[in-house]
């Protein structure tokens, strides 16, 4: 056995061991709030604190190249556990300062397939790729990563784009209107996919936090043609009364 499936298989094994014994009624709860978009999908239901320390403990104990670690996230994020991919996505980010290009060609390529609920796309957005595209020197390759992952035939892909740019903006505490607004439009058609108009109207929420009057005007110039979901979560954050002239029918 190498390295790579020892690590592999440590990880599984660390994890199902940590699974704590859920009731029916939490089951039911947990799938219903992460809703995977497949069936024979595997939520443990391990506190995310716990599985970043098993993780972190797993890492430590044995010696490991960034090559192995790509090929132990491959493994773990093609299997059909939530656990056991996130497991792949923090086990990959203890070499984040070797990340590149390539790795950006990575996630897209291995979460077309392989990513199934809004929470591992989103804290892999949040948690690993913003950070990492917000980096000086990544303006670049961040513009074209939001360009290329926005016009995916992946949702999941889409959505990961929209993510990616409302963690640039809460890095950067700003945002370009007119780009903000283009990957908006262009999203828009795919706003029959509830995590498509979902994150729409959060990533509009988050650029209210720094420009509550361009928002504003924004979503009163469109509130005839915007469904009212983007509307209610992109006025969240805005005055109340101003909530009310955009909600308003």
């Amino acid at each position: 056995m190498n390295n790579v499936e020892k690590i592999s298989k440590e990880l599984k094994k660390i994890l199902k061991k940590n699974a704590p014994v859920l009731t029916d009624v939490q089951k039911t709860r947990i799938y219903k709030i992460l809703n995977p978009d497949i069936e024979d999908y595997v939520i443990y239901g391990i506190k995310f604190a716990l599985l970043e320390q098993k993780v972190k403990s797993t890492f430590n104990a044995f010696s490991c190249s960034y090559k192995e670690a790509i090929e132990i996230f491959k493994i773990m994020i093609r299997t059909n556990i939530e656990e056991e991919k996130f497991a792949g996505l923090h086990f990959l980010n203890n070499f984040k300062k070797l990340f590149s290009s390539e790795t950006i060609d990575l996630f897209r390529n291995e979460y077309a397939q392989y990513c199934h609920t809004w929470s591992l796309c989103d804290s892999t957005c949040v948690r690993v790729l913003g950070p990492f595209l917000s980096k000086k020197g990544n303006e670049s390759l961040a513009k074209k990563t939001v360009d290329e992952w926005s016009n995916s035939e992946s949702m999941w892909i889409r959505r990961a784009s929209m993510v990616i740019l409302l963690k640039l903006t809460m890095i950067k505490k700003d945002f370009d209107e007119s780009y903000v607004f283009e990957i908006v439009e262009k999203m828009l058609k795919y706003s029959e996919q509830p995590y498509i108009e979902k994150c729409i109207g959060w990533l509009l929420k988050t650029c209210s936090k720094y420009k509550p009057e361009l928002i504003y005007n924004y979503l009163m110039n469109n509130k005839e043609t915007f469904p009212r979901l983007i509307l209610r979560y992109a006025s969240e954050k805005l005055p109340k009364e101003r909530r009310v002239f955009i909600l308003k029918k």
